[in-house]
């Protein structure tokens, strides 16, 4: 799934370890999530919505397999 986290992050001048405090997770998860190698649970991706003010679908891009 793709996302703009880390383009969200840096706008908001939020250091991955910060984000990471604010939403109860690793650094790492943070990383792996910005890359796309991990997709977050719900819960979690309301978490990080939450963050930026944001719906979950503003901050991730859902993409059905064709």
């Amino acid at each position: 799934m793709k996302n703009n986290l880390r383009e969200l992050r840096k706008s908001h001048q939020l250091t991955q370890e910060k984000l990471s405090e604010l939403t109860g997770v690793s650094r790492q998860t943070i990383i792996s999530i910005e890359t796309g190698r991990f997709d977050p649970s719900i819960k979690l991706a309301y978490k990080l919505a939450k963050v930026f003010d944001l719906a979950i679908e503003d901050l991730f891009l859902f993409e059905e397999d064709m």
